[in-house]
């Protein structure tokens, strides 16, 4: 998959995609419904998707707290394995924020990447101040020549699938209500960083892991499917993995620490996707380190049983 990210400097041979066009935080059913109808429309052409970077969200308000479900990397990857040919990731900065809804459609849909047809949700909204709608955009599209397709809204057991709705999913400790509106685990990514290797004197070492800038689902034990991504190691497992500050310990930032069942092995610096599949307990702080291996033992046999079942 090609990724581009000035819709200034656009080789000819890039331009003619047709793209979907949104946030894509999360690759949800909604996202992969949109990304279909653009497969679907103009099969013979380039499949793309336009998105921004860093999220406009991030970028009018730096100080909230986080709330992407994906990083950037893990949204490319998901894309990738959806089909998709080529991602315009555009960078949202205060010229793009500035920009009228006319001035985006024609500076950066039809002069820039030059595209064929792009696909939005319902409620999809561009330009300064949100200004312009869907509609707007289909009539923008007839003037300067290129097609535009709204794709419905879709929803999950009566509820309208979004981003929003799958972080109190997570937020919920309910993993597997977030899966259903997602099509895929709520997966976690990034590289393995150095601890302070508790674990291994307890018997579980552990593969630790940043979760700095993503929404921090409920805090706790998870039963979890972990895929090692490079390096001699790559493959899938299962695990149990601790999300959170580790009360045990002191107040700690918060990260995922990821017990790999049945593996030896050094993966420091390997990259690992972590998918959260059931919530098995909040965190907790024992009386002894006897008490937390107990327990450890009795949230890896329960992670066993149910990620068996899968």
């Amino acid at each position: 998959m090609k990724i581009l990210h000035d819709f200034q400097f656009v080789s000819p041979e890039d331009k003619g995609a047709t793209v979907a066009i949104g946030n894509f935080d999360g690759v949800h059913l909604g996202h992969q419904a949109v990304i279909a109808m653009a497969r679907e429309v103009e099969p013979a052409a380039p499949l793309g998707v336009l998105t921004f970077e860093p999220h406009p969200r991030e970028f009018f308000a730096p100080k909230a707290p986080p709330f992407r479900l994906m990083s950037r990397e893990a949204r490319a990857h998901r894309l990738q394995k959806l089909g998709v040919d080529i991602l315009l990731e555009v960078n949202f900065n205060a010229a793009l924020a500035a920009m009228t809804p006319e001035e985006f459609a024609r500076r950066v849909i039809h002069e820039g990447f030059g595209l064929r047809h792009v696909i939005v949700g319902a409620d999809f909204c561009f330009g300064k101040g949100r200004a312009g709608a869907a509609r707007d955009l289909q009539a923008f599209g007839q003037q300067m020549g290129f097609g535009v397709s709204i794709a419905p809204m879709v929803a999950h057991a009566e509820q309208r699938v979004s981003s929003t709705a799958i972080r109190q999913a997570l937020s919920d400790a309910e993993p597997r209500k977030a899966a259903a509106m997602l099509g895929h685990w709520h997966r976690i990514d990034g590289p393995v960083i150095g601890g302070e290797q508790r674990g291994r004197t307890l018997g579980y070492p552990t593969a630790n892991m940043s979760i700095d800038g993503l929404h921090p689902p409920a805090f706790g034990v998870y039963a979890v499917l972990v895929d090692i991504l490079d390096g001699k190691h790559a493959g899938s497992y299962h695990g149990v993995a601790s999300l959170g500050v580790r009360p045990m310990f002191g107040e700690n930032r918060p990260n995922l620490e990821t017990f790999i069942f049945d593996f030896k092995g050094d993966i420091y610096g390997a990259n690992l996707s972590v998918a959260l599949v059931e919530h098995l307990r909040g965190e907790a702080k024992f009386d002894s380190l006897d008490a937390l291996v107990t327990q450890m033992d009795a949230d890896s046999a329960r992670a066993r049983a149910i990620l068996a079942a899968l």
